[in-house]
């Protein structure tokens, strides 16, 4: 007697929309990072009418974005589980390729991805004494003001590119940081045609640092790799000469353990 009404406290407790909506977001993996409407549904055996009123609220809430024909989830999903992930040795290969830049460089190296107007760190191999900020898993800069998020912006539809311009806040961090829309897209073109992104103390005054893109292995950018220093101990010059082709090597070998 006891046991069920143990059993029938937890159902009534149990907030099923809510479990279903979870399901929606874990349906997206691997092999289905994008599906239309009917995929959902289909996949998570719902009406096209209660998947699109879950798509549509995880769409709100800034889980799912949309081209209009396919949802995917963003960077955002990462928040709900900060606080696991940041116990956690980030894709285990990866990092390891990211420990032994920061062993050859003796510079912090850093993974990220777009989320909104920000970047999102997923991963970090931390050097001791560079910056101020508390870079961890799940923290978050601004997309404008940093190497990676013109890495990221560079692999953006053109569309896309436009509407971040449009809403991005443009706040002069520094004396060096751009702030207007023909400046960053002037920026995000050169990016685009080198393959690689510097910044020089445009997000912090002292720091400089460069990325590349990551590819999977259908050739779309999955993420952005930093090395981030110092100005007075490693020149642009040196950046573009020792930095960035070792970055690029270690962008193929990361995205040759991809799935």
């Amino acid at each position: 007697m006891a046991e069920q009404q143990k059993n029938d406290t937890v159902d009534k407790d149990f907030l099923a929309t809510f479990a279903r909506g979870l399901e929606v977001i874990k349906s997206f993996d691997a092999q289905t990072p994008a599906m239309t409407l009917t995929e959902v549904a289909k996949k998570n055996d719902l009406s096209r009418a209660s998947a699109r009123r879950f798509l549509l609220t995880l769409q709100k809430l800034g889980y799912v974005s949309s081209d209009g024909k396919q949802f995917r989830l963003t960077a955002r999903v990462l928040d709900l589980g900060y606080s696991y992930l940041s116990t956690l040795n980030f894709g285990g290969v990866i990092t390891r390729y990211m420990e032994e830049v920061t062993l050859k460089l003796g510079e912090s190296c850093s993974a990220s991805v777009l989320d909104g107007q920000n970047i999102v760190y997923i991963a970090r191999v931390p050097v001791r004494g560079l910056l101020p900020i508390n870079l961890q898993i799940g923290a978050k800069l601004p997309a404008y003001a940093t190497s990676m998020g013109r890495v990221l912006l560079a692999a953006m539809p053109q569309e896309h590119l436009d509407i971040f311009l449009a809403e991005a806040p443009f706040e002069a961090l520094t004396p060096y940081t751009l702030t207007e829309a023909s400046q960053l897209r002037e920026e995000v073109d050169k990016v685009r045609q080198q393959g690689y992104a510097i910044n020089d103390q445009q997000l912090e005054l002292g720091l400089r640092s460069v990325a590349v893109p990551v590819f999977d292995r259908h050739h779309n950018v999955r993420f952005a790799l930093n090395v981030s220093t110092h100005v007075s101990k490693v020149s642009k010059e040196k950046l573009i000469a020792e930095f960035v082709p070792l970055l690029e090597e270690t962008a193929k070998k990361i995205t040759a353990s991809l799935p």
